[in-house]
């Protein structure tokens, strides 16, 4: 291929990449070096026969003067990184001073915003993904079995958790472990405990967080994992039929190993969606148990202070973790790649 068509090839990806991906990382990441202007305020002092008092105002002339002069904000550089809300640098290392061990430690950090979040968002990605891909691969390796005629029906029931709205599907989850709903109850009943509640409870509530999250991506993993078996070579399989494997032997000697790719495709897929939770804690109105780094983003935009500079720094730092999360797979990715070439 020419150079110049494979320029003109290429360009209307890389430009829309640009626009859409690269142009607004850049505008996040200088937003985060930067604060909001704080109001100019006057103090007045008024003195009377009966002594002084002071009096402040806030000088709009002199806030929308300053705005106006540094539109991006106040430049804060990397203060915003170390504050309380994100790395909280002071606070952990005067915490690792005085800490008399590593749970205490731990406590310490967990009570910390960015930290909580962060502890969330992982353990949520680390159960919810290698879930998310084990009962995916089951159900399709199940639905493959199923008689031809009866896969229809049985793909389209499997693909329904998918389907459904993400926010409408954790609302039932929600109002199905209510203390009233069909799973609360049934809970109280196998622990013999009238009063036990997920909601109330901070371990129930991220094992419920997660249930939903392989519930919903499980049809994912399935479909891709289907479309994937109806490409294994039936001559091999008819050959290990004859040679006596099983059919476990089968699934594990033939089945997986065609599938590694793929599933490398939907480990990809699922970090990256694990990484950014939020549907689940708004609808379960988990945010006392559980918040994770898109939460802690959202939490920042809301509202009337909108403090676009931490939400900022907080997507910044979830670029970051999100890349050095999937950098494993990636460069595994990259060196089969250039096995195979």
């Amino acid at each position: 291929m020419k150079h110049s068509t494979f320029f003109w090839f290429v360009f209307p990806s890389v430009l829309l990449m640009i626009a859409f991906i690269a142009l607004p990382i850049v505008s996040v990441v200088t937003q985060s070096l930067y604060s909001k202007h704080e109001q100019v305020i006057i103090v007045v002092e008024n003195c009377g026969p009966f002594g002084c008092t002071q009096s402040t105002t806030v000088d709009q002339a002199a806030t929308e003067a300053l705005r106006a002069e540094e539109p991006l904000g106040k430049w804060a550089g990397l203060d915003i990184y170390k504050d309380r809300n994100h790395l909280a640098v002071n606070e952990v290392a005067s915490a690792w001073v005085n800490s008399d061990g590593l749970p205490d430690f731990g406590r310490t950090l967990m009570n910390l915003p960015f930290y909580s979040a962060m502890a969330f968002t992982l353990t949520y990605t680390a159960v919810v993904t290698p879930l998310t891909i084990i009962l995916g691969f089951f159900i399709a390796i199940a639905v493959n079995s199923v008689a031809r005629r009866l896969r229809g029906p049985t793909i389209f029931f499997s693909l329904l958790p998918m389907i459904v709205t993400p926010l409408v599907g954790s609302l039932i989850l929600f109002w199905m472990v209510d203390a009233r709903g069909i799973l609360g109850t049934g809970l109280q009943w196998l622990t013999n405990d009238p009063s036990l509640s997920v909601k109330a409870s901070t371990p129930l509530m991220w094992a419920m967080l997660m249930v939903y999250g392989v519930w919903h991506s499980a049809p994912f993993a399935f479909i891709v994992y289907y479309a994937g078996l109806q490409t294994v070579n039936t001559d091999t399989l008819e050959a290990a039929m004859i040679d006596g494997a099983s059919r476990w032997e089968r699934i594990r000697y033939v089945v997986i190993p065609h599938l590694v790719p793929l599933t490398t495709f939907i480990a990809l897929i699922q970090l990256m969606d694990n990484f950014r939770v939020f549907e689940p804690i708004v609808s379960f109105a988990a945010a006392a148990h559980a918040t994770s780094l898109s939460y802690a983003i959202f939490n920042d935009l809301g509202g009337e202070t909108r403090l676009l500079s931490s939400a900022a720094a907080t997507s910044v730092l979830t670029i970051i973790f999100v890349a050095i999360l999937l950098s494993p797979v990636l460069v595994r990715t990259w060196r089969d790649f250039g096995t195979q070439k």
